[in-house]
């Protein structure tokens, strides 16, 4: 293993830029090898500065020359940036230097994609592009001239004048680096236009390449949706004349909300009805929604530093929430929302990976783009608006925008706002911000004299590098139910403040059934013991839709506990609720649609994990199996009817209404699939108008056994479609038996159409490897041999890739000894790659521990 590893960097250890920006002016001389940058930069000395050395960070540049007012300089330059002497005064410092885009497979700064220029410089990359201070509490105004034979010169702010081989582009407003963006190439537009409550007309354009141009409407809808919806909720107005939507087949991220620029991923932007399912528009609708927001919360209001990243991507995940449960089903987005944090931040918490919302230290931030930092830091944003109320709330965010716009703030800057607004101390609820782990809430009861008590703790147990915690304020939601199913308390919102505290409801007759964490108020675990009875009565009766789904899944796990432990038979009693559950036509067809859902692999391991046991990936799997096929039996008559009654015969629309009666519709074809060996599938597959109901046929065809033909048609049908293709990688490989699992994705990955350096197709191999525990955990190891391999192969290309890929082995102590040497020897074998990148080695580094 490596003896030197990459050095972290610290909160602590903050200091003010030496040298503030004014303004910037780029030219860019594009040519796929040998792009020529030119910059002309005005800085100041910066009175808050600790020290005045002058220090900009470049990386891979090949340096031509540099002048300081005018004066040829001769600067010291070192693998990570530019060191010169500079007057104590206001000056202009320029630079020229040339970079490869065609030899960027890394996907930051300037590369190519497919022909295309274009950039991603969150969080660092702007060094490798041209030498800067490139940190985002430097904050300058940006004009930019791109020279080149491309049909489309695209970069940030409103166009200043356009001429043949030549474009010049003016952002009024100041930003970070890593906020630039410039895109060229042979580019159509979908174009519209939206005018804002004050009256400005904004030019909106989605630009894609050749042919997908017919995919760009529903994205388009959903940019205006988005952008009404912000002044409408947080009364907050674009303010440039033009935004530009860029869809790239090469890139890292989901999408990047440069300024009047956002750069997506084609696959978070292009959509028709044939190649979209219902959930991609979904994805699609709300990660449109997210980088508009991020206008205000992001961009006109940005990070001091990455410690803060928090402070935008929590607040603006919160803001998309919002928006996406307006505009569909608040109830579904909650429960949605909830089953993603508890897959994938609950699991980060629990182990190796874990740090703080805003973490104290990292040795390099592309590895802190995590769910801890986006989705726990939402549900930070979540709780605060439950404990402040949604008037203070308003206020406060009205406040923070006033007094913080155009700056780089903190997450103290944040809270303060707050604190102003409610005058409350929220020393306590900082608290969520800089410690890690989920906290565990115990929970008790009794009932004397008409007085029912809820009597609580907490505890969170220790993480890496933070063994010691304290009480945290808890937000929790809980309502009563008779023994009717009528509320004899409505919700209401305990405050929990300390280590153990009691809260007591008088004059009831009798003693009531608690609902407790309503709307999941709080990131915490909750434990407390009560029957299935219990749990069938609350999915029966609770009005929470949350708590009434919640109640569902509790009896699920239950049972299949039971079942991996103790061999036991399918649980009855989750058989009978979730009957009376489907057949409930008074309920939201897709909210039947996700209690008809069962606990994933993941989730039963850790919960296997936690009650001191050693999960089997294999017996756990079985377990699941086991349950389909039992709940397949019991209601199969009753899958028939649902599948009969929700079939959508109007024109396809990816609204609400029509997407919960095809997930209803398909859950139940799952079942029926499991019974008739896909012969009903199969009438689906061959009829199917739309990639929701195509797919969804597809996949109940390759879980019955009877998907051959079926994989066939799908490539012969759609091996155009690169986005398709990337759902034809991904189910085979989902789909396949355990033993399987690892042979298909390493069969797949000697595909012509598989690509190491396309990111999308890298994940939809490889990360649906990992997503499938019982063959990902198979105890020949093969699936930790494969996964390895590939990552050994593309950390060289894609260093960022490699490392978020890594994580698949994050829960390696909760298995078994001999698993446990195979991931070892694996992460040591990663680990002892020749030149592995910074991003892999702090990974690898972290998940093996000691």
């Amino acid at each position: 293993m490596k003896d030197a590893a990459p050095q972290p960097i610290y909160l602590s250890d903050y200091t003010p830029p030496a040298y503030l920006v004014d303004q910037v002016h780029l030219t860019f001389r594009l040519s796929p090898d040998r792009t020529r940058v030119i910059s002309k930069i005005g800085f100041r000395p910066n009175p808050d500065a600790q020290g005045r050395e002058f220090f900009l960070h470049g990386e891979g540049l090949e340096f031509i020359g540099a002048m300081i007012d005018g004066i040829e300089i001769s600067p010291d330059i070192t693998p990570e940036g530019l060191r010169a002497e500079v007057p104590d005064a206001p000056f202009t410092f320029e630079a020229e230097v040339e970079i490869n885009p065609a030899a960027n497979t890394a996907l930051e700064g300037l590369y190519m994609s497919g022909g295309m220029y274009c950039t991603q410089c969150e969080a660092e990359g702007f060094r490798k592009i041209t030498y800067y201070p490139d940190r985002p509490d430097v904050m300058g105004v940006f004009t930019v001239r791109i020279e080149g034979d491309a049909p489309v010169m695209l970069s940030n702010g409103d166009a200043i004048t356009q001429g043949a081989g030549f474009a010049e582009w003016h952002d009024p407003w100041p930003k970070p680096a890593y906020l630039f963006a410039l895109v060229a190439g042979d580019l159509v537009n979908h174009p519209d236009r939206f005018t804002t409550r004050s009256g400005r007309e904004v030019a909106l354009n989605i630009w894609v390449r050749p042919g997908d141009e017919g995919k760009c409407a529903f994205g388009m809808e959903a940019l205006k949706k988005s952008m009404t919806w912000d002044e409408e909720v947080y009364g907050r107005e674009y303010d440039l004349d033009i935004f530009n939507i860029v869809a790239v087949d090469d890139f890292n991220m989901g999408a990047m909300e440069n300024k009047g620029l956002n750069i997506f991923n084609s696959s978070c932007v292009l959509s028709t009805p044939e190649t979209s399912t219902d959930a991609n528009f979904e994805r699609i609708e709300a990660i449109i929604a997210h980088e508009y927001f991020h206008n205000w919360t992001g961009n006109r209001i940005t990070c001091r530093d990455w410690f803060q990243l928090c402070l935008k991507e929590g607040l603006t995940v919160y803001r998309d929430s919002q928006f996406t449960s307006d505009m569909r089903s608040a109830p579904v987005k909650r429960i949605s929302d909830v089953i993603d944090l508890r897959a994938r931040q609950f699991r980060e918490d629990n182990g190796p990976l874990a740090h703080p919302v805003r973490p104290a230290s990292f040795v390099e931030i592309n590895n802190f783009y995590t769910a801890t930092v986006y989705e726990k830091g939402a549900e930070l944003i979540g709780m605060l608006k439950r404990l402040v109320g949604d008037a203070a709330y308003a206020q406060a965010l009205d406040l923070y925008f006033e007094r913080h716009d155009g700056e780089a703030c903190t997450i103290e800057d944040w809270l303060s706002v707050f604190e102003e607004v409610t005058g409350r101390d929220l020393a306590q609820f900082k608290r969520w911000y800089e410690e890690a782990g989920t906290p565990r809430l115990k929970v008790t009861d009794d009932f004397r004299e008409g007085t029912y008590t809820l009597h609580f703790s907490q505890e969170t147990p220790p993480t890496p590098e933070q063994e010691e915690k304290h009480p945290r304020v808890i937000p929790i939601a809980v309502g009563l139910l008779g023994a009717n199913g009528d509320e004899v308390q409505k919700t209401c919102v305990l405050e929990m403040t300390q280590a153990k505290q009691s809260f007591s409801f008088d004059g009831l007759a009798s003693r009531p059934i608690p609902s407790i964490l309503r709307d999941f108020s709080a990131p915490v675990i909750l434990e407390r013991e009560t029957s299935n009875a219990e749990r069938a009565f609350l999915l029966a009766h609770d009005t929470d839709p949350f708590n009434k789904w919640e109640a569902g899944r509790a009896l699920a796990r239950e049972g299949l506990i039971a079942m991996v432990r103790e061999g036991a038979a399918p649980d009855a009693a989750y058989l009978d609720a979730i009957r009376m559950v489907a057949r409930d036509e008074t309920l939201d067809p897709a909210f039947r649609a996700l209690a008809l859902g069962l606990p994933s692999e993941d989730e039963l391991a850790q919960s296997l994990h936690e009650m001191g046991h050693t999960p089997d990936p294999q017996i756990i799997w079985q377990a699941l199996e086991a349950l389909r096929n039992a709940r397949a039996e019991n209601i199969e008559g009753l899958a028939r009817d649902l599948y009969a009654r929700h079939q959508v015969s109007a024109p396809y629309r990816p609204d609400a209404d029509q997407a919960g009666a095809r997930a209803l519709a398909n859950a139940a074809l799952a079942m029926i699939s499991r019974m008739d060996g896909g012969a009903l599938a199969a009438k689906q597959f061959e009829s199917a108008d739309n990639m929701t109901q195509q797919l969804a046929a597809w996949s109940c065809l390759l879980q019955a056994g009877a998907g051959e033909a079926a994989t066939r048609a799908f490539y012969d049908q759609w091996q155009e479609d690169r986005l398709v293709i990337d759902k034809w990688f991904s189910l085979q490989i989902v789909h396949a038996s355990p033993e399987d699992t690892a042979d298909t994705a390493a069969r797949l990955a000697t595909h012509p159409d598989f690509n190491i350096a396309n990111p999308n197709r890298f994940r939809a191999t490889f990360g649906a490897l990992s997503m499938s525990p019982a063959g990902f955990h198979h105890a020949s190891g093969k699936g930790y041999r494969v996964l390895a391999d590939w990552l050994i192969r593309l950390d060289p290309l894609n260093p960022q890739t490699t490392a978020r890929m890594c994580s698949a082995f994050e829960t390696w102590r909760r298995y078994d000894q001999q698993r446990q040497t195979l991931i070892r020897t694996e992460l040591d074998r990663i680990l002892d790659t020749p030149g592995l990148s910074r991003d892999t080695t702090e990974m690898a580094t972290r998940i093996r521990g000691v």
